[in-house]
């Protein structure tokens, strides 16, 4: 018996921090998935060997402009993708669509109101902040945590955030990024006898990840233990700031910052540092981390954490055992447990075996995998009865609420709906 389809659908696929999607797709046992997406990128860092390019409509200037501006219709109907989409779905036997990010899904809603088959969203972070480019965001997302039959949220604090978004307590789930152990593997580490402390922060360089806080923290650190250094791996629109601020703060010589770093080039770093540094703040647009990817890496090869109380990430780091975790901004309380850390070879040991037994129990890729697996066998089980019809493109131009789509139905058949026959497998509630 052929495996279940899902469509995997990402607008760009894929950006380089985004490894954990990548991860998820390839990794499916139960369902079989293809890509769909708008915009290739990176292919040699994220090779994948079925991936259907959109492509970009026909351009029809007068009709544009009259769908868009005279009738108000959102942006997937007047760009013409409506059609092009069900086409795709359709001749590729799709049972399910997994919709990365909000954003996105609040873009396809017109067409995950119409689609005879069910659709989930992932939550990933960015997605929960305010949307000053996207008008009525807030009223939008709950529109679509009602179209779809379950809304996935990469950490409890993600879903506590989508709860005060409307999201209904019922459709809500916990879909963690997994990592696959074998890649990186538990490393015994030992207090360096010659003071040369290495940190390490990985992540891009955008207000969210705190590395201020991370460069304000280890000038006071290093002033205690001038051989220690810092390396930053990653790149982003902050870069010059924060390279003048390590200037400033006269540790420029001690501070690396690496830029972007290949999967072997990461490992060989995790596998040379001592401790890593992941002080994430929250910024005014109420952005947030869901549980960053590097923090649960970092800790896979036994490193220890210095952190802050943000977002998912105490849901990984336990304070006081796998790491200590501090206040967001606050490098003064950052700096002391660093100094703490390395004044106690036993606690550092024992914070590494911790924090890579802590991510086994908690993070395995494979058990991650089974439950999103199971999310889909529920949301393929929850799909409604009656048969949702894809209305023609004429009807949704004849739609009579401006910038929404209308349902169509018709009473359904046994099996009409593309319901595939399996026992859903339990998935856990918020």
């Amino acid at each position: 018996m052929s495996k279940p389809v899902v469509a995997s659908y990402c607008t760009t696929f894929l950006k380089p921090e985004m490894l954990h999607i990548y991860r998820q797709v390839c990794s499916l046992h139960e369902y079989d998935t293809f890509i769909m997406t708008k915009a290739l990128q990176n292919p040699e860092r994220f090779p994948f060997r079925d991936i259907e390019l959109i492509p970009k409509p026909k351009s029809n200037p007068l009709r544009h402009g009259w769908l868009k501006w005279v009738k108000q219709k959102p942006a997937i109907v007047y760009r013409g993708e409506y059609q092009m989409l069900s086409k795709l779905l359709e001749r590729r036997g799709a049972d399910l669509m997994h919709i990365y990010f909000g954003h996105t899904g609040v873009h396809l809603l017109p067409f995950i109101e119409r689609w005879q088959k069910p659709c989930v969203v992932s939550f990933h972070g960015a997605d929960v902040a305010e949307k000053k480019d996207i008008r009525d965001y807030g009223p939008k997302l709950k529109e679509l945590f009602n179209a779809v039959p379950l809304v996935l949220a990469r950490s409890k604090s993600l879903a506590e955030r989508l709860l005060t978004l409307g999201c209904p307590p019922e459709r809500l789930r916990i879909n963690r990024t997994g990592v696959p152990l074998h890649e990186f593997p538990f490393i015994r580490r030992d207090a360096p006898t010659d003071g040369r402390w290495r940190f390490m922060q990985a992540c891009r360089l955008i207000p969210k990840k705190g590395v201020a806080t991370s460069l304000c923290a280890f000038a006071i650190f290093q002033k205690e233990f001038p051989n220690a250094e810092l390396i930053i791996a990653g790149k982003g629109p902050l870069q010059a700031h924060l390279e003048e601020l390590a200037e400033e703060l006269g540790i420029v010589r001690k501070v690396q910052f690496r830029g972007f770093l290949s999967q072997k080039e990461l490992l060989d770093l995790y596998a040379g540092s001592h401790a890593f540094l992941h002080p994430s703040e929250t910024p005014p647009d109420q952005n947030q981390e869901g549980i960053p990817n590097s923090i649960l890496e970092a800790m896979a090869t036994g490193l220890p954490i210095l952190a802050t109380r943000h977002g998912g990430i105490p849901e990984a780091v336990e304070d006081g055992r796998s790491g200590w975790l501090v206040e967001e901004r606050d490098f003064e309380a950052l700096a002391t447990a660093m100094k703490n850390l390395v004044r106690s070879p036993v606690t550092f040991r024992e914070m590494g075996a911790f924090a890579s037994e802590s991510v086994a129990a908690n993070f395995e890729q494979r058990e991650q995998i089974r439950q999103l697996e199971a999310h889909y066998d529920e949301a393929i089980a929850l799909a409604p009865a009656e048969e949702r019809v894809m209305a023609p493109e004429s009807e949704v131009l004849a739609a009579r609420i401006p910038g929404r789509a209308v349902v169509e139905r018709e009473p359904g058949r046994n099996g009409s709906n593309g319901s595939i026959a399996r026992t859903a497998r339990p998935s856990r509630a918020l």
